[in-house]
């Protein structure tokens, strides 16, 4: 056996991504249904402010032009969420402004009340991502590490020869 894996024909890392942002779509709904956090949650949403479908005032386009963090604590109102995005309200400057964000456009969620967080690769279309290469022995196979810091962190990177 030489220790090389074949790349995958299968695109995993794009199904454990899309599985990932369904599990914040899930706390958000949870949250939507009562339009309150429950005890000490609360969220820091990290998302490109230029993907498709994300819809926030021309401003804060201006003022965060990459990437912008939204937190989900005291002051929000008419969350609503669907399987594709979720759309909410919160005071920027003590002004009311209404986001919508699809899930795409997420590249990180965290809670800091019980130390848990996610990081997400943003995806590069609304066709989705780019084609795959033909597979290629590139020796090093997906590694999947809990974070040592007795935090609820799972890192998962895979490694695809480009």
């Amino acid at each position: 056996m030489t220790g090389t894996v074949p790349d995958s024909l299968i695109p995993y890392d794009e199904i454990v991504q899309e599985a990932l942002r369904a599990v914040v779509g899930r706390v958000l709904g949870s949250v939507a249904a009562t339009q309150a956090l429950p005890g000490a949650h609360h969220f820091y949403i990290t998302f490109k402010t230029h993907a498709p479908g994300v819809d926030i005032p021309q401003r804060l386009i201006e003022r965060f032009p990459d990437e912008m963090t939204i937190v989900m604590q005291h002051r929000f109102w008419d969350l609503r969420v669907d399987a594709e995005k979720f759309s909410v309200g919160l005071s920027f400057s003590q002004v009311p402004s209404m986001l919508t964000i699809p899930f795409s456009a997420i590249t990180g969620f965290h809670d800091p009340a019980v130390n848990f967080e996610l990081r997400f690769q943003a995806n590069e279309g609304p066709e989705g991502p780019e084609p795959h290469d033909e597979a290629e022995n590139d020796g090093q196979a997906p590694i999947a590490t809990p974070v040592e810091d007795g935090s609820n962190v799972v890192s998962v990177d895979f490694k695809r020869k480009k």
